[in-house]
């Protein structure tokens, strides 16, 4: 069990994908982060990704709610908020990703509670900051991925803008955001001091494309953002992208055309120079050459001719192949956990991407429902049975059915 946060007590407000993904990376680090929802339940219980529900529970409160506890109450209610400022006074860190200015209403912005306790870590993420002509737009990954360039790079010239295939922003912004907490920590570690921290899928979207971007920002001819044909990005060579083979697809990284040349007993890429791999027009020619000869054998064929010469390539894989990949499995990357469903189902989670001193991370607690430890953390505050049962009949909290 991973002990790297053991001590640090979180109060979460978080909601959606990107803000409950960033405070589970402090969960799964041993930190005790206790997740306040309204008792209607916060959003990710109630949309799905694909309209896939495992034992009653959304996809998107799976994927980022695992080794938290989870309390419901009404923060509108003025037994609500004096809960939740119990909770507050005793927290290291309290993290939200409301829009800007709603915390305020609520009572607790981070004026409010710097006043209230100096060392605490305020973290919150929006969709374009905290102030600024769009703090009142709704931030959302594909907005972002829109306004911020990468539906543009990763759009093909003749076919135009294109989505990444996942909230990409929603899920870098997560690990910024979760780093900008830890950083935080160790400052107040070692001066005691406290600290609020900013993180937007703008600026999760922008660091992204950072590569790109700086490469464009300093280019006097400022080429064209979208890809050619087949290569991955406008700042690669040929042959760097992906081919079709007889039965799937390829991709060919940085590699040398004499090699490749050998490789796929073709010729004609001998005539191309290096200078040439990289012009926008000529590149493009030198990948139908290659598009053209690998669509006539299978990938097994273009895999045995090319990891001899150690050229550097990979299958294509879909999700049934990562499954079964025996690197994803040797890594523990897809992890199968007791479920807190209403049949106690187990699910299967993407499991934390960083290995310490050698071990994985466990899931301790699986994503939990509504008010799953209601009863719990009021106990901890010092509030008896009697008084719980109270809040609950007045609408205040929500326990779990």
């Amino acid at each position: 069990m991973l002990d790297m946060l053991k001590g640090v007590k979180v109060v979460s407000f978080n909601h959606f994908l990107m803000g409950p993904m960033g405070i589970q990376v402090l969960g799964d680090l041993g930190a005790d982060v206790v997740s306040i929802e309204t008792p209607e339940g916060a959003y990710q219980r109630h949309w799905s990704a694909g309209n896939i529900w495992c034992d009653g529970q959304s996809v998107l409160h799976l994927c980022a709610n695992r080794n938290k506890r989870n309390i419901a109450l009404d923060l509108k209610s003025e037994k609500g908020k004096e809960i939740a400022l119990r909770l507050i006074d005793g927290a290291d860190v309290v993290a939200e990703n409301f829009r800007p200015g709603v915390m305020e209403k609520l009572g607790f912005g981070y004026e409010a509670l710097k006043a209230r306790k100096p060392s605490l870590i305020y973290a919150s993420a929006s969709g374009y900051g905290p102030d600024g002509p769009y703090k009142e737009r709704p931030g959302q990954d594909l907005l972002a991925q829109a306004l911020f360039g990468l539906m543009a790079i990763t759009g093909q010239q003749a076919s135009g803008p294109r989505p990444v295939g996942v909230s990409a922003v929603d899920h870098h912004g997560a690990a910024v955001f979760a780093m900008g907490v830890l950083a935080a920590l160790v400052r107040r570690g070692r001066t005691g001091q406290g600290c609020r921290v900013d993180v937007s899928l703008m600026q999760a979207a922008l660091d992204l494309q950072a590569e790109s971007l700086v490469g464009w920002l300093n280019s006097e001819k400022k080429p064209d953002e979208r890809s050619p044909r087949h290569i991955a990005a406008w700042y690669y060579s040929a042959p760097y992208g992906v081919y079709a083979t007889r039965d799937g697809h390829i991709a060919i990284s940085i590699t040398p055309l004499k090699l490749l040349s050998e490789a796929l007993e073709d010729p004609r890429l001998l005539r191309f120079g290096l200078e040439e791999t990289w012009d926008p027009a000529r590149k493009e020619a030198i990948c139908d050459l290659i598009a053209e000869t690998i669509r006539t054998r299978e990938t097994d064929h273009w895999i045995s001719r090319m990891q001899p010469l150690k050229i550097w390539h990979a299958r294509v894989q879909g999700y049934a192949d990562i499954v079964a990949d025996p690197q994803v499995q040797h890594m523990k990357c897809i992890v199968t956990a007791p479920g807190a469903g209403k049949d106690g189902k187990p699910v299967t989670l993407v499991n934390h991407p960083v290995r310490y001193d050698g071990q994985a991370a466990e899931v301790r607690l699986p994503p939990q429902p509504l008010g799953g430890q209601t009863e719990d953390v009021l106990a901890e505050l010092g509030f008896g049975a009697a008084e719980i049962e109270a809040l609950e009949r007045d609408g205040v909290v929500r326990r779990a059915q």
